[in-house]
């Protein structure tokens, strides 16, 4: 079985990863960084983040799991006093795949030069570099509103209890093929109106957006930022891939958002 672990990069994650992998040499287990068919991540649901865009290419062929190094994460299940068990499940144990839903992100630029398609985890924003952001927004091919403040966040259903949350956005449950589109301090006066809630939208629906004032914006998919000029527009859906998860023990989605916001 071909596996790779991944680190967080401190001190305490590199050591359990250099556990980790001490406890599976023994096993046949091969450490192959190309094609691995299990990526562990150690550390928290950052480090799953990058695992997920280090193998996006490969989201048929390599499922993933985490060891937390800190609190509990939405991503990972085992702990760093679980590593024997963690082995011996990888050997024997039968597991369930957790399927999420991911965001997929197409830019068209002005007199078609290029087009960047890619793929969140987590979720993707959009902002101006400079002054006030103001987009057009069109569902299934329709204009929907125009929209003026600081941005806008679209997230995944595993992404909705990250940065949508703290714009107020719902927490939506990762079996359920959606994306939500939440305002980022939106503008709204007597002239300027927005809906001013957040929008969680299927899979048959895609939100594009088509800049009004700037062609130059800020984007953001997950922890990864760049810089994007001549944008002509820019369409968001859920993606047909999914990102897979092993499951040896139940984890129920609620008792993780429980976990992690209330107790």
């Amino acid at each position: 079985m071909k596996v790779n672990v991944i680190s967080k990069g401190d001190r305490r994650s590199d050591f359990i990863c250099m556990s980790l992998i001490e406890y599976l040499k023994p096993h046949q287990f091969i450490i192959d960084e190309e094609n691995p068919e299990f990526v562990i991540a150690v550390g928290g649901d950052g480090t799953m983040l990058h695992a997920f865009h280090k193998y996006k290419h490969r989201l048929s062929d390599t499922v993933f799991l985490g060891i937390h190094t800190g609190h509990l994460g939405f991503y990972a299940d085992w702990s760093p006093d679980q590593l024997k068990e963690l082995v011996h499940a990888l050997r024997f144990v039968p597991y369930q795949i957790g399927k999420y839903p991911l965001l997929e992100v197409t830019i068209w630029f002005q007199n078609d030069q290029k087009e960047i398609v890619d793929l969140a985890l987590n979720e993707g924003t959009v902002r101006s570099e400079e002054g006030t952001f103001v987009m057009d927004v069109e569902l299934r091919g329709q204009l929907f509103e125009t929209f003026r403040g600081d941005g806008l966040c679209i997230s995944t259903p595993s992404g909705s209890t990250g940065y949508n949350k703290g714009l107020g956005g719902a927490i939506v449950h990762p079996s359920l093929e959606a994306i939500q589109l939440t305002e980022m301090a939106s503008i709204n006066n007597r002239v300027f109106r927005t809906l001013g809630s957040p929008l969680i939208l299927p899979s048959s629906h895609t939100v594009v957006l088509r800049p009004v004032s700037s062609q130059r914006f800020v984007m953001t998919l997950d922890q990864f930022r760049h810089i994007y000029d001549e944008v002509r527009y820019i369409q968001y859906r859920v993606a047909k891939q999914h990102v897979r998860f092993a499951r040896f023990q139940a984890t129920p989605f609620w008792n993780r958002v429980r976990n992690a916001f209330i107790h």
